[in-house]
Order: C-alpha cells, then sequence, then structure tokens
C-alpha cells in the first residue's frame, strides 16, 4: 500500500525503512530537506493516490496540532490519519472530531521501540474505528515485531496513546528500581564488581529483562557511569500518567514516586539518575549530560 510519513527524525526516518522494507510504498516529508522524499505537505498528499492515509510522526502539542490542522484542509473524504507521536489521548478525541468534520477518518497509534525498532520492531497499540484501523493494517503488520504479540487494537480513539501512557509510566517506575539498586551496590563496601552483579541477573533472575539488558550495556560502556551527569528529563508522559491517575481515583505510589525521582534530578548530581539517563540514551537514543571535563 501507500503511506506518507510525516516526520523523519530518530523514529520517523527508521519506520519509513521498515515499512518500505516489506514491500510497500512510503513518501515521506520533513522540515528537513535532506531527508525529505517531496518538500512539502501538499506535495505529499498530491502525490499520494486516493484513499490516503498519511501517518504523522511529529512531536506532540502545537507541532501536531499545526499538521492536523495543515492536513485537515489538504485531505478528502475517505482519507485517514494516523497520529504515531506521543500526543496525549485527550488531544486524539479533538483532532478526530476536526477531521471527521470533513469526512476524515482518525487513528492514534503508541509507538514504542526507540532506535532498536528498525530491525527489532516497534509495539503498536492503536486505537479508533475497526474499518480506519483495517484500512491501516498493512502499515502495523509492517512495523510490529515478528510474532503473534507486539501490536494490539486497544480500543476507540485515544485508547492507543492511553496505553502507551501507562506503558510509559511502567518504564518509569522500573528504571527507577533498577537505577536505585544499582546506586545502592555502588555504595556498598562489600561489593566490588557492581557491574558484573548486574550482568549476572541477566539468566536466570525474576528481574532479567530487555532494561537490565540495556544497563548492563551501559555499564560495558562507563562501568561506573562517571561521565554522565545525574539529570534525567521526563517526556511529560509521566506526568500525564500520575493526572488520569488522580482522575480515576488509582494509586500509583511507585510511577508517582518515580517522577517525582525525576524532578530531584535537577537539583543536584543524582548518581541514580546517571543510570536513568543511560537507560533513556540505550533504548531511545535520548540526549544525555556529560560531565564537565576536569581543568
Amino acid at each position: 500500500m501507500e503511506l506518507g510519513l510525516i516526520g523523519l527524525g530518530k523514529m520517523g526516518g527508521n519506520m519509513r525503512e521498515r515499512i518500505r522494507r516489506a514491500g510497500h510504498t512510503v513518501v515521506g516529508y520533513d522540515r528537513d530537506a535532506e531527508r525529505a522524499d517531496v518538500h512539502s505537505l501538499k506535495e505529499l498528499v498530491d502525490t499520494l493516490q486516493a484513499p490516503r492515509v498519511v501517518w504523522v510522526m511529529v512531536p506532540a502539542g502545537e507541532a501536531t496540532q499545526s499538521t492536523i490542522d495543515e492536513l485537515a484542509e489538504l485531505l478528502s473524504t475517505g482519507d485517514i490519519v494516523v497520529d504515531g507521536g506521543n500526543s496525549r489521548w485527550t488531544d486524539d478525541q479533538k483532532h478526530a472530531e476536526q477531521l471527521a468534520a470533513r469526512g476524515i477518518g482518525f487513528v492514534d497509534c503508541g509507538v514504542s521501540g526507540g532506535v532498536w525498532g528498525l530491525e527489532n520492531g516497534y509495539a503498536l497499540m492503536y486505537g479508533g474505528e475497526a474499518d480506519h484501523v483495517g484500512r491501516v493494517q498493512p502499515v502495523f503488520d509492517a512495523l510490529k515485531p515478528e510474532g503473534e504479540f507486539g501490536a494490539v487494537h486497544a480500543g476507540k480513539v485515544g485508547a492507543g496513546h492511553f496505553a502507551k501512557m501507562v506503558h510509559n509510566g511502567i518504564e518509569y517506575a522500573m528504571m527507577q528500581a533498577f537505577a536505585e539498586g544499582w546506586e545502592l551496590l555502588e555504595a556498598a563496601d562489600p561489593v566490588t564488581d557492581v557491574r558484573e552483579v548486574f550482568r549476572s541477573w541477566q539468566e536466570g533472575t525474576v528481574i532479567r529483562s530487555w532494561l537490565l539488558d540495556l544497563a548492563v550495556r551501559a555499564l560495558d560502556g562507563d562501568e561506573h557511569l562517571e561521565q554522565l551527569r545525574g539529570h534525567a528529563a521526563d517526556s511529560g508522559e509521566g506526568r500525564w500518567t500520575v493526572e488520569a491517575a488522580i482522575d480515576n481515583a488509582v494509586p500509583l505510589p511507585a510511577i508517582t514516586a518515580s517522577l517525582f525521582a525525576r524532578f530531584s534530578s535537577r537539583q543536584d548530581d543524582s548518581p541514580q539518575m546517571k543510570m536513568i539517563a543511560a537507560l533513556r540514551n540505550q533504548f531511545g537514543g535520548h540526549a544525555v549530560e556529560s560531565r564537565p571535563a576536569e581543568s
């Protein structure tokens, strides 16, 4: 099938390549002309044959809203827009209503996989009407990991991004647990090889996981994380998860504490946040802050 893809950064560029490897045609647009196949949203829409499917992969908030606004003017009845960025699920409902007024379908899709998705596939959580999802299904099938799992039609519009939001909240808490354990091991006098303790956990333990593998990978590159500053940003989805918990009266003590730990990292050079920063860099290519060189 044909797909228009808007946003060809770290995630979008690799997604374009994976979809093409599956035999589909992707017409990509990015503000960086060197990445783009076409040089405007109008040219992208004009290149695709109707009915069109256009996937938006740009930062949440104003960038997504302005893109949706422009597509609403350019697309035709029967076309479909997929928002694959990290939009807030409540925005999905507004976008679906805005596009539906012009006869354009809307699907929201939470995407997980980071910089490893090109080779390993992307976990996908999508929401929308069944017929709209069905139109996009060949692309979902191309992006997902091999095997039975890795993709889900989570429910109606907003369900995909809500599921991804909760996924990221859980991710916050898991990373915080690894970081706290690592700091305690580093501080304890009897333990002399913390990296190899982490490595030993990769087989046979109940905490073995991809995050643990990435922690070992980070420690192999910088055994005591001495090159990193203990600062870790939050993407916004941790905050949204906590806010949704409040709205639904669901207690989330571990996720909430992990979010507040991110805030504490901005106050001093936190050892735990070195591990959080290292893990975020490993799975998502997120920027890290290096410790200034000593003069």
